[in-house]
């Protein structure tokens, strides 16, 4: 087989570590295999893959969809990001908590999101580049998202802040706007 499926502390959403071939001339890896997936329990039809480049110290996030959720398979391919993901449904027994995953060219994880989460990353390094696949196509209409900086949630955005020299986080106009937890309890969505 050439993944390794690694629980995660948040129920369904995993880290997905491939198997990779290295020497001197470079690398080799599968980054998805249906076949592999299935045999590890994982079955998604995924649909829509999608590449965005960030300059050090963008925060995307926390997002998710209203209507066609979508469940995502993370990766980054160039320099070293900060993802975090937090469990929407309320029925899961992990409601309410967060997870903070280093992705990176050089140890090459995945993570795969199920539905019902919200997901964002802080890039920590000038043009990071990061991609996912997603099983359901996506509805700009019915995207919303978290505050990344929520105090209730209590995420730890900080974790690798001195380390790779960050300063002031830069974040779209559009998450300013995003919601806070308790507003999100109000209706919650999964």
């Amino acid at each position: 087989m050439s993944f390794q499926k690694i629980p995660t502390s948040l129920s369904d959403a995993y880290i997905i570590q491939p198997q990779v071939f290295e020497d001197h001339r470079g690398f080799f890896m599968e980054t998805y295999s249906v076949q592999d997936f299935s045999d590890m329990d994982i079955r998604t039809d995924f649909v829509q893959d999608n590449h965005s480049r960030s300059k050090k110290w963008v925060l995307r996030g926390l997002h998710f969809q209203l209507r066609k959720p979508q469940t995502k398979l993370v990766r980054v391919t160039r320099w070293t990001t900060y993802v975090v993901i937090v469990d929407l449904r309320i029925e899961s027994f992990t409601f309410w908590k967060w997870e903070g995953f280093l992705l990176s060219e050089q140890n090459k994880k995945m993570l795969y999101v199920p539905r019902g989460f919200a997901h964002g990353f802080l890039t920590l390094e000038d043009d990071t580049e990061f991609l996912y696949k997603c099983d359901d196509v996506y509805d700009p209409g019915y995207e919303v998202g978290i505050m990344w900086d929520d105090a209730t949630l209590g995420i730890d955005w900080s974790r690798y802040m001195d380390e790779y020299g960050i300063g002031e986080i830069e974040t779209s106009e559009k998450d300013k706007k995003n919601l806070q937890w308790n507003t999100y309890l109000l209706a919650p969505i999964f």
